[in-house]
This record gives C-alpha cells, sequence and structure tokens, in this order.
C-alpha cells in the first residue's frame, strides 16, 4: 500500500515536471522558432533567436564594445543613436526600417517609420495597449500612470491631467522660482569657476518635484528619491536579463534582496508623508488636504463615490511614479539643454536676450513664461538630439495587420526614439547638428506635419502628461540663470552621453560660470 502511494506521489511529480518541461520547451523554443518563420515569410527580418536569451547577449557585447572603446564624442556632432543603441544602429542598416528582435523569448518588431508609428501610439482600435512592467520596473513604479492599463489608467490619468492644467503650473511657478534661487544662492561661491551641474540639476529637480507635489522639501523627500533612484539604477542593471519563470522565484539574487527592501523602505517613507499630510488636515494646518498633487491623490483616496476612490497602494504608486518620472526626465533635459547654450553662445545670446525682454531682472512672470519663443525652440531642439528616453514599447494583445504585415498575439512594438529624432530622411542632412530655428514655426511645421518623427515624450493618449511641467521647470531654471550668468563649457568636459535610465553626461557636467 505504502509502495503504491509513494509510486503516486512519484507519477504526480513526474507529471509535474513533464508538463513543465513542455511549457519552458515551448516558450523559449518552440513558440519563438515559429513567429520568426512567419515573420520571415512576410519579408520582416532580423537577427536569429538564440536559446533562452533571444538577442539579449548580442545586445550586451554590442553596447559593452561601444562603452569601452569609444573615444569622446564631437561636440559640434551630436549623433549620439550609434552610441547609445549600437545594436538598433547596426541591425537598421542590415534589416532595413522594420526588423525583428528578441528581448529574451519576447519577441519585438521594431519600428521606424512614422506612419506606422502614429497609427500604434494612436492607438485609436485599443490594439496596441502600453507593455506589462517588467520585475524591476514594477518594483519600481508599481501600478503608477505609466504602467497600469484600461479603466485605472483612465482614472488616474484623470488626476494628473488636473496637476498639469495650464491654471494650476501657473500656480506652481513661484515655487519653482524659490526653488532655482536656493540653487544659484550655492553657486555664488562658484562664480568665475567650473561647476558640475548634473548634481546640482538632480537636487533641483527633487526639490522642485517636493515642493510643488508634495508640500515638503528636499531634505524632507531626499530619502525617497534616494531610495527611487537606487531602484532605478537595479531597473538599468537588469534591463537586459531573462528571468526563466519558476526559476527566477526561486534563486534570489542580491538585487531581488536589495529590491525588496528598498521598494518596502520607499513604502514606508510615502505612508509616513500620507500620514503627516492626514494629521496636518487633522489640526488645520492644511485645509482639504491640500492644492498639490498629492492633495488630489489624498482626495481620492478619501473619496466616498467608489466610482473616483482610489486605494491606499494607488496612491503610493502615483507618488512612485511622480518621484521619478518627475525628476529624471527633467534632469536629463536640463543637462543636455545646459551643455547646447554653453557650446552655441550665439543661441545663449539670444535666449538670453528674450528672458530680460521679458522679464528685465526680475523673477519669470507665471503670465509670461508660455512666450518664451526662442527657449521653447532651444528645449524642443535639445529633447530632438538628446531624448531623456531612449524607447517606447507597446504590444498586441490579439492577432493585428500593421501595414502589410500579420502580427501574433503577444508581440511586441519596439521605437527606438533616437532613431527616428537622428534620421537624415526626416531631419535632413544636417540632422545631427544643433538648429533650434528647425522649430520656430511649432513641432507640426518641423516635423512636415508627421508628428511621429519627434517622440521625446511620447505621441497619443498615452504621451506624457507631465510634459508641459517639465518644460516650465525647465525654462524657469534656465531663464533665471542666463539673467545672472553667462555659461561656458569646462575644458575638463568629456563628451560621452551614456544611457542609463534616461540619456546622461558619463562622466558629469562641468561648465564655468561668467557673472553679467
Amino acid at each position: 500500500m505504502m509502495l503504491l502511494i509513494y509510486l503516486s506521489g512519484f507519477l504526480c511529480l513526474l507529471l509535474v515536471f513533464v508538463v513543465r518541461l513542455i511549457s519552458f520547451i515551448y516558450r523559449m523554443w518552440w513558440r519563438p522558432i515559429r513567429i520568426q518563420s512567419q515573420m520571415r515569410s512576410q519579408g520582416i527580418k532580423g537577427p536569429s533567436y538564440k536559446f533562452i536569451h533571444g538577442n539579449n547577449k548580442e545586445i550586451m557585447d554590442l553596447r559593452g564594445q561601444v562603452m569601452m572603446s569609444s573615444t569622446p564624442m564631437e561636440l559640434s556632432h551630436h549623433d549620439i543613436f550609434s552610441r547609445i543603441q549600437p545594436h538598433i544602429y547596426s541591425w537598421i542598416k542590415l534589416y532595413g526600417k522594420n526588423f525583428l528582435i528578441w528581448d529574451g523569448p519576447q519577441p519585438q518588431l521594431v519600428v521606424t517609420e512614422p506612419g506606422l508609428i502614429k497609427d500604434i501610439l494612436n492607438n485609436k482600435e485599443k490594439s496596441y495597449p502600453k507593455r506589462e512592467a517588467k520585475f524591476y520596473e514594477k518594483k519600481l513604479l508599481g501600478e503608477g500612470l505609466l504602467t497600469v492599463h484600461g479603466d485605472k489608467w483612465a482614472k488616474q490619468r484623470k488626476l494628473a491631467s488636473h496637476t498639469f492644467h495650464a491654471e494650476s503650473l501657473k500656480r506652481k511657478i513661484p515655487a519653482m522660482i524659490t526653488t532655482v534661487e536656493g540653487m544659484l544662492e550655492r553657486w555664488r561661491s562658484h562664480e568665475g569657476k567650473e561647476i558640475e551641474v548634473v548634481h546640482e540639476f538632480m537636487v533641483l529637480t527633487s526639490e522642485m518635484i517636493s515642493r510643488t507635489a508634495f508640500g515638503s522639501n528636499y531634505l524632507e523627500g531626499k530619502n525617497t528619491i534616494d531610495m527611487i533612484q537606487k531602484m532605478g539604477s537595479i531597473c538599468s542593471q537588469n534591463e537586459f536579463k531573462v528571468r526563466i519563470p519558476g526559476l527566477s522565484e526561486l534563486i534570489k539574487t542580491s538585487d531581488n534582496i536589495e529590491s525588496d527592501k528598498l521598494e518596502k523602505d520607499i513604502r514606508d517613507s510615502i505612508v509616513s508623508m500620507i500620514k503627516k499630510r492626514e494629521e496636518n488636515v487633522k489640526t488645520g494646518e492644511v485645509e482639504n488636504y491640500g492644492n498639490d498633487y498629492l492633495g488630489g491623490l489624498m482626495k481620492a483616496y478619501h473619496n466616498t463615490d467608489e466610482t473616483q476612490k482610489i486605494s491606499l497602494q494607488d496612491l503610493i504608486d502615483e507618488c512612485k511614479t511622480f518621484y521619478f518620472s518627475g525628476y529624471e526626465s527633467t534632469t536629463s533635459l536640463l543637462c543636455w539643454a545646459t551643455l547646447l547654450l554653453a557650446t552655441n553662445l550665439d543661441w545663449q545670446d539670444k535666449a538670453r536676450k528674450e528672458v530680460i525682454d521679458l522679464f528685465g531682472q526680475q523673477s519669470p512672470s507665471p503670465d509670461n513664461v508660455s512666450k518664451l519663443k526662442i527657449m521653447s525652440m532651444i528645449i524642443n531642439e535639445s529633447l530632438r538630439l538628446y531624448a531623456p528616453v531612449y524607447s517606447i514599447v507597446r504590444e498586441t494583445k490579439k492577432e493585428v495587420r500593421i501595414g502589410k504585415v500579420k502580427l501574433p498575439a503577444n508581440m511586441q512594438f519596439y521605437i527606438p526614439i533616437h532613431a527616428l529624432h537622428h534620421d537624415p530622411q526626416l531631419w535632413g542632412e544636417d540632422a545631427h547638428l544643433f538648429k533650434p530655428e528647425r522649430f520656430a514655426e511649432g513641432v507640426a511645421k518641423a516635423t512636415n506635419n508627421s508628428i511621429a518623427s519627434f517622440l521625446a515624450f511620447s505621441l497619443g493618449p498615452r504621451s506624457c502628461v507631465g510634459y508641459n511641467f517639465a518644460a516650465t521647470e525647465v525654462k524657469v531654471a534656465l531663464s533665471m540663470i542666463l539673467q545672472r550668468y553667462k555659461i561656458t563649457l569646462s575644458p575638463a568636459y568629456t563628451h560621452a552621453p551614456v544611457q542609463l535610465l534616461t540619456i546622461r553626461p558619463a562622466h558629469g557636467l562641468q561648465i564655468i560660470l561668467h557673472p553679467i
């Protein structure tokens, strides 16, 4: 009898093993090979699928070669595409505008034709949702606005839109001005000397977020921001590592352990901030939870209408998302705009004249920041050449046809932003030069009405809701800097853009401040 029980148990375990083995082989070998064959039969080529890791090892090798062997780039020529994404750059030459690559066993159709990209991102038939967040991305952002889907996304988008509409932004400008004044006060001791500004801008954007969105200051939010930055670094380190279902859950790596702790500590930090705001409401220090972003989220959290209410976890995830996306992209944009102004003194002079004409030596006026036309041109050209985000990913939930190609369910679209922003066929033979005059008549004219050629903050329903907030931060900061200083590049600067979570200067950005 006991033998039969043991035998039965053994057979059950064997059956489970066989089922999982078949599932593993199907996912890691059979399905990729079948999809690769289907796509090649339709004329879509690409690098061959490799068992388990897809093309990720090739990608890491190519990126490693570039970073190890590349000499610093020329400052007059901003062709960063081949440096940031050498694999996409090389494979476009081999396989054409659209081709198939593999993120582990996940097929991705790389798309660089603006017409197809416009259809994908506008997503009128709701056939191309944003892809599911990866393991570490989920820990970083939870189900915040950047990762969530469907009705939940619509509710959270509406909450965020209220924070970023024009009148709300105007009310935030005085807090932005106060934050920049603090930075410029620190800069007084560096006048006529070199200063490294990447860290300065990280502190600045973090402080702006803390003041305008969470009613606190940089020191109060610093611990949360530091932890989110560490989690972001873990995401970046694991971008091309393949997680094997079942096995990855059993093996606890150092990144697993650290990210678990960070996730808990970030949650605790944000919960503490929420409780503090609730206490301030009870004591009458804050009325109706406040008018900032945190206040709006907390009103929704305490709403008695279930259709408008959000959960505590939703509130926490939105805070994490705002902290992360708010400082990361804006810091990148500020760095590259500053570099381009420091190396193009004619445009720096034009921007300064516009600022002085509008504001004199006074702080930027909330009503006039939107009138900074030359500054807007410079910002757009900075975004074109050095877009902070390097890719957009969407996916198919069902079998679809795009153009002449039939795609299976669960295929992803990979849109490499710099491939479009640096394409001479879209921008002319001077595509790699800094020419803000391209945007003199706005984005639509600059792109010959092919707006999918300019994707710095995406396009369509899932375009970045915080773009105007980021642009306003940068306009205020640069205006106040130019009122006080002529900025030039330090001889110590090495031009080596690098892909982390966003595009950053690999060795910092050293400038010299010349008081005016």
